[in-house]
């Protein structure tokens, strides 16, 4: 499956950190097939969350992320895969109060053995990728989607 796009995030042991980059206005992202051509998200389908926390030192190369190591990782993921976005940290829900995360990545599956069996063989090519773009040790939520 060749994938040509420019968003969306990660899984199981991702690390990440946030790069300045241009203001949202001066940059048009383009579209992901996976964003335009993904099925509804239902009921019971598992959301794996990568968030990529903020804090002193931390460093994200949200660009790279982007046009790199999401398209690899659900080429990887292939069909099993059913739907990605990646959200960019702009601010907290206080005022003057840094964002909590950097970064924060939703990978969809039907089920958490089509992820598990997805993940096990490039578990470690998507790890050694981490450096490219982030020094932060990423939480990883598993969850199952209920609305």
């Amino acid at each position: 499956m060749k994938v040509k796009f420019n968003l969306l995030l990660l899984c199981l042991g991702v690390f990440f950190s946030c790069q300045q980059s241009k203001p949202a206005d001066s940059q048009k992202p383009e579209e992901s097939p996976k964003a335009v051509e993904s099925p509804k998200i239902k009921k019971g389908m598992i959301k794996v969350t990568i968030l990529y926390p903020n804090g002193e030192g931390k460093t994200f190369d949200m660009n790279y992320y982007e046009h790199n190591h999401m398209p690899m990782v659900a080429s990887m993921f292939g069909d099993a895969l059913k739907f990605l976005s990646i959200d960019k940290g702009i601010a907290s829900g206080r005022p003057n109060t840094p964002m909590p995360f950097l970064a924060i990545g939703h990978l969809y599956f039907e089920t958490l053995s089509a992820y598990e069996k997805g993940l096990e063989p490039y578990v470690d090519s998507i790890r050694k990728d981490f450096p490219k773009y982030t020094n932060v040790q990423p939480v990883i939520q598993i969850s199952e989607v209920l609305e």
